[in-house]
């Protein structure tokens, strides 16, 4: 009877915890919209898988001596993971776009205008019983509204890694539901005709302006903030290595083999930190809320920015591009595109919009940076 005991007291129907079932079942609804919905998938999915294997009653997979503890401690502690993210993203970007309309850069600033407006508003979500964010919390709570995963990940290992889990959750969700959020916002915020501008072609960028770029914008992050250049230092060094065609095997490994064995881990990694004990909790709700907010402020302020651009320029820009200045890349472009298109059929404005989508990379790069130096 002993045996049968001890056989029992080792099987996960006799430890099986409430709260556990719960993130399992969420663990399986992220799996549900990668696979069924196509939501983010080569993110939720390995997340979703995470999430259920970190929640195995006596399995180990997250305490001391677990895969996912080391791959955590090794990739998400560290920083590794998402620094070698953002290397694979900038040999995936074209920056030409950017270059041959530099005033896009004000798009991919004014985009992020929704992290610090959810900086305060996390503060002031204390003032209600049950929330206890302190300034750190804040920061990383914050850069949800960059709609930048790896940017997201990096600074709330830095400063709140206990939220880790439900940031980036939310982070990768509301990048997931862009096609949703983003319209309606949109819509709103322009005219009929406003939506049918169409902007003039973009002139062509030479191989040596797409060669400096990546160093002048290095150059520029070294001598005024620091603090940033871990991210944008490894992106610029692959859109570098892309752009300077003398080592194309290098380029592609970051673009492909690289970035994809990483973003398994990486996803394995937030997954393990979607434990009962540290995501079923009050503040859990408050960040799903507050990257909603951010990330709706964030697309707002960005078309508000380039309705002004629009005015200054004599009707020359079209207003739908400043809801490209958050970094979803390219998924925001795409949706700035069909916006337009639906507005006026003989408007693409897929190029015209990658110009503010690659610029709020660095924009939410600088702002992780920003935040970092100030609260780190």
């Amino acid at each position: 009877m002993k045996g049968l005991e001890t056989l029992w007291l080792s099987t996960g129907l006799a430890n099986f915890q409430l709260g556990q079932l719960i993130m399992m079942a969420v663990g399986a609804l992220l799996l549900y919209l990668a696979i069924r919905k196509k939501f983010e998938p080569l993110l939720l999915l390995p997340i979703g898988f995470g999430a259920i294997l970190t929640n195995i009653p006596t399995a180990g997979f997250s305490e001391a001596g677990g895969i996912l503890y080391y791959i955590y401690e090794v990739g998400i502690s560290t920083g590794v993971f998402p620094l070698l993210i953002f290397m694979g993203v900038g040999a995936l970007t074209d920056f030409s776009a950017l270059i041959a309309n530099p005033k896009m850069l004000f798009l991919g600033a004014a985009a992020q205008f929704g992290i610090f407006a959810t900086l305060f508003g996390a503060i002031l979500l204390n003032l209600i019983p049950g929330f206890d964010f302190t300034l750190k919390d804040a920061s990383a709570i914050a850069i949800i509204g960059g709609a930048d995963g790896p940017t997201a990940i990096f600074l709330a290992s830095k400063l709140a890694p206990d939220l880790l889990g439900a940031i980036a959750v939310a982070a990768y969700s509301y990048m997931a539901l862009v096609p949703i959020i983003q319209p309606p916002i949109m819509k709103l915020l322009t005219t009929e005709q406003e939506r049918s501008i169409v902007m003039e072609q973009l002139r062509p960028v030479s191989t040596f302006e797409k060669v400096l770029f990546p160093l002048a914008v290095l150059l520029m992050t070294i001598l005024f903030l620091p603090a940033a250049t871990p991210l944008v230092g490894m992106f610029c060094l692959g859109n570098l290595m892309k752009e300077s065609g003398v080592v194309e095997r290098l380029s592609k490994t970051a673009q492909n083999e690289l970035i994809n064995i990483v973003t398994i881990f990486l996803g394995l990694a937030v997954g393990s930190k979607l434990s009962a004990d540290k995501f079923l909790t009050f503040e859990t709700l408050g960040i799903l809320s507050l990257g909603a907010v951010a990330f709706a402020i964030g697309t707002a302020s960005g078309v508000l920015m380039a309705k002004l651009m629009s005015r200054l320029s004599g009707g020359k820009i079209n207003p739908l591009v400043g809801a490209a200045g958050v970094s979803a890349v390219p998924m925001a472009a795409r949706v700035v595109n069909k916006v337009g298109l639906e507005a006026n059929p003989h408007n693409f404005l897929l190029m015209h919009a990658m110009g503010p989508n690659v610029a709020g990379v660095l924009g939410s790069a600088v702002a992780a940076g920003i935040l970092l130096a100030l609260v780190g």
